[in-house]
C-alpha cells in the first residue's frame, strides 16, 4: 500500500487520506496513562476547573489551561504527568525538576506528577497564584514606570561648501 508515515505522530497515513495530527483532545492524550496517572491528570484537571473561568483545550502533545493566555500546561507521557506553571518568579522546591525563562516577567516551572497524591499543596498552591497572575501583573506593569531614553542632540548637517 502506498502512503506515508506523518512526521510528528509517526501514523501510518494512506495516500490520499486525511490526516491532521494537530488537533487533538484531552481522551487521546490520556488515553494510554496508567491508573495512576489517570488518577492524578483527574485531581489536577478538578483542581483547575475549581479556580474558576478559564479555557481547557488540547494542543498537539500538551493539555492547555488558560485565562487570557496560557498558566500552565500537562504533557502526558507513559511515566509521569509533565506539568509546566507560568510564574512571574522560578520555584526553588524539590518538586520542580527545572526552571526556563520564558520572558523577563514569566519563569516555565516544570515538575513531574506520578502519583495523586503529589496534587496537593505546594502545588496547587503554585498552580492557584498562575491562575491570579493574570490580575497582578498588569498592575505590577502600572506601577513600573517605562524606562526613560536619554535625549540624544539632535545631528547636525556638515555642509561640504568650500
Amino acid at each position: 500500500m502506498a502512503g506515508r508515515e506523518c512526521y510528528h505522530c509517526k501514523q501510518w497515513v494512506e495516500e490520499g487520506a486525511a490526516h491532521d495530527c494537530w488537533t487533538t483532545t484531552e481522551a487521546a492524550l490520556t488515553k494510554e496513562l496508567s491508573e495512576d496517572l489517570k488518577d492524578a491528570w483527574e485531581r489536577l484537571r478538578e483542581t483547575a476547573v475549581e479556580f474558576g473561568e478559564q479555557r481547557i483545550y488540547a494542543s498537539h502533545h500538551s493539555i492547555m489551561f488558560s485565562r487570557k493566555v496560557c498558566y500552565f500546561f500537562v504533557r502526558p507521557k507513559t511515566k509521569f504527568l509533565e506539568v509546566c506553571i507560568m510564574l512571574a518568579r522560578p520555584l526553588k522546591a524539590p518538586q520542580v525538576r527545572n526552571v526556563i525563562a520564558g520572558s523577563k516577567s514569566k519563569f516555565a516551572n516544570m515538575i513531574r506528577i506520578t502519583h495523586r497524591d503529589q496534587v496537593e499543596a505546594p502545588i496547587t498552591d503554585w498552580l492557584y497564584e498562575a491562575y491570579n497572575l493574570r490580575d497582578v501583573l498588569p498592575a505590577k506593569c502600572a506601577a513600573t514606570p517605562p524606562k526613560s531614553r536619554k535625549k540624544r542632540a539632535p545631528k547636525r548637517k556638515v555642509s561640504s561648501t568650500q
